[in-house]
């Protein structure tokens, strides 16, 4: 069959590069926009498209507390014996929940990625009694916010907000503790590794294996048994 080369008939993307008039120009939102539909997830409120609106006034409140930073791998944004300061919401990246022992061996203990809110849900933590750690995994871009400023502003909103709030991430970092530490005792390593690969494939994909040994419950030699294990027998 016969064709023939009608440039008025081109794509989207092949018009691109001449500017055609066809093609609708798309202003680029600024990432504040990012941070506004981020705690509105987070806290579970709708934007209304209009700035009388309480929530709405709420959301942006918040937004002015936050400051966007990129931060490099392996950079520590919180430590042990120093009392939590900040509050992150991740648009970007991995960021590792872990202690260390004094003799420097580390327990991994939660790692939070795209659209996660990390604060110090511990009262403990706020101390400086404090025992975690928190580190960047890969490159993170995320918004940071002072966690005094950013807990008085949520108090403030509204009776119940904060218990609401606080006790939503609390339940679910208890939750995956407890159901890592029940597998540890109950499952073999094979399986636990199997889980991982099952429930978090995008971990598995970013995360250093060491890592992921000390989250799994394994020393780095077994997680390496274990991956070549399954890399040589597919499900």
């Amino acid at each position: 069959m016969n064709s023939i080369f009608r440039p008025d008939a081109s794509s989207a993307p092949c018009m691109l590069g001449e500017s055609h008039p066809d093609i609708i120009q798309q202003d680029v939102a600024p990432g504040s926009t990012a941070l506004l539909n981020g705690l509105s997830r987070i806290f579970g409120i709708r934007l209304a498209g209009h700035e009388s609106d309480p929530d709405s006034r709420f959301l942006a409140d918040l937004t002015r507390l936050f400051h966007l930073c990129r931060i490099d791998p392996e950079t520590t944004l919180e430590k042990h014996d120093t009392p939590w300061a900040n509050v992150y919401l991740i648009q970007y990246g991995i960021l590792r929940l872990f202690r260390e022992a004094p003799n420097g061996k580390v327990s991994v203990h939660h790692f939070f990625a795209e659209g996660d809110m990390v604060w110090p849900v511990f009262g403990r933590s706020r101390t400086v009694r404090n025992t975690l750690c928190l580190t960047s995994v890969t490159p993170v871009t995320a918004w940071v916010a002072d966690f005094s400023a950013f807990r008085s502003a949520v108090q403030s909103y509204g009776e119940g907000l904060w218990p609401q709030f606080a006790l939503a991430l609390t339940e679910e970092i208890a939750e995956l503790t407890s159901m890592r530490e029940f597998r540890k005792h109950t499952m073999p390593a094979r399986e636990r590794y199997a889980l991982l690969l099952e429930e978090y494939p995008e971990l598995v994909r970013r995360v250093p294996d060491n890592q992921l040994a000390s989250w799994l419950g394994v020393v780095p030699a077994t997680f390496s048994r274990l991956k070549t294990g399954a890399a040589n027998n597919p499900p």
